[in-house]
């Protein structure tokens, strides 16, 4: 059985882009970790995206699961963004959320980053709202994760649809969306926080309540208590 939930502030987790096991679910369970965030299609599925059986193993891990879609790329050459394509994606990821049985009422997390230097800042704002709509539609949280070349700063972040912000980790604090900030904040891999057995990268995510006390939702076991971690 699962179950959605609030997640509490002060839940540590981890995001990667790697088909996480048995054996490294249960190591990162026991490291401290309560959830993993992991990624879910944008166009054609990748041998690593999500899949039923992973969200599975996490599950009897102990691990809730956090729902982010890839970014068409996140560093150079970097890409442009528009309304069709926030369309098109926004539909995507509602059907492969759909496809994995995550519930209604999850955040599904939109990658914003490494944008073309120079977009105009219109233009950037069409693709979020239109990418918002369909996965609003299909009954998810919609959220933004920010990072590095975003565009949009924090008055144009706070006046688009989004309840939900997530903080990468080269994102400063001055760059958070205006009077709501970010409700999850991503930290960069150190040393220490990948157990011993663990092959893949990973950045670790804190959950903290933002200013309005927003707060992520997750698909979790049965039973589950971020505050364990």
């Amino acid at each position: 059985m699962s179950q959605v939930v609030t997640v509490p502030a002060t839940t540590r987790g981890f995001d990667c882009n790697a088909t996480i096991n048995a054996a490294a679910a249960a190591a990162l369970f026991t490291h401290g970790y309560r959830f993993a965030a992991r990624y879910i299609r944008r166009r054609e599925a990748r041998s690593s995206d999500l899949s039923l059986t992973e969200i599975a193993v996490l599950h009897r891990a102990g691990l809730a699961i956090s729902i982010v879609q890839h970014v068409e790329r996140d560093g150079p050459p970097w890409w442009t963004p528009w309304a069709e394509k926030g369309t098109e994606y926004g539909i995507t990821a509602a059907r492969a959320c759909g496809e994995l049985t995550i519930p209604r009422g999850v955040t599904v997390w939109l990658d914003l980053e490494g944008i073309m230097p120079g977009t105009d800042v219109g233009q950037v704002d069409a693709y979020c709202r239109a990418w918002f709509e369909p996965v609003q539609r299909a009954g998810y949280v919609p959220g933004l994760y920010v990072g590095y070349g975003a565009v949009l700063g924090p008055a144009a972040l706070y006046r688009l649809p989004f309840t939900r912000y997530f903080a990468a980790y080269n994102l400063d604090e001055d760059q958070y969306p205006a009077t709501r900030g970010c409700c999850m904040r991503q930290h960069e891999q150190k040393a220490g926080d990948v157990p011993t057995g663990v092959a893949f990268p990973l950045d670790t995510d804190v959950v903290e309540a933002d200013a309005l006390g927003g707060l992520p939702t997750m698909f979790a076991p049965d039973e589950w208590d971020g505050a364990l971690a």
